[in-house]
């Protein structure tokens, strides 16, 4: 049996755990910082979902449904730096992916910032590969598209 804690995955509906979201969103992405406002729209259009070990929050997710012809997903899994390492983001991956695949999607795709190495790493280690490198309009920080192979 395995030593690790269980991953408990919920929902993000409600502004306390759409706020939960926001908070790990901008530690780990404080190049594009949120508002609640803007999670809230967000969560009419993507599935949130936040990790709990125990009571302490570990993590977030994000899936984006399938467009276009290809059927595209996007799953983005998001672990706070004290509790990496850990298999948490792989919970939240797995499960993102799994939402993704029931929702149709073909091709799966994640987004990291270009600095994140721990990110990049666990990305390529899913078994993305990178497509594309891009700096947005009027700002100067690097992101990175990824594939799943």
């Amino acid at each position: 049996m395995s030593d690790l804690p269980i991953v408990r995955l919920e929902r993000a509906v409600g502004d306390a755990l759409l706020e939960q979201w926001r908070y790990v969103h901008n530690v780990i992405i404080p190049a594009d910082p949120l508002s609640l406002d803007a999670v809230r729209e967000r969560s009419t259009r993507y599935r949130l979902e936040n990790a709990y070990v125990d009571d302490v929050l570990v993590g977030c997710s994000t899936v984006r449904p399938p467009e276009g012809a290809d059927a595209v997903a996007t799953v983005i899994a998001r672990v706070l730096p004290a509790h990496r390492r850990r298999g948490y983001g792989t919970a939240l991956y797995e499960n993102g992916l799994a939402h993704a695949r029931v929702l149709g999607a073909k091709v799966i795709e994640t987004c990291v910032l270009a600095v994140n190495e721990d990110g990049l790493r666990f990305a390529g280690k899913q078994g993305f590969v990178e497509v594309e490198r891009y700096v947005l309009d009027g700002e100067s920080d690097e992101w990175v598209d990824l594939r799943l192979a």
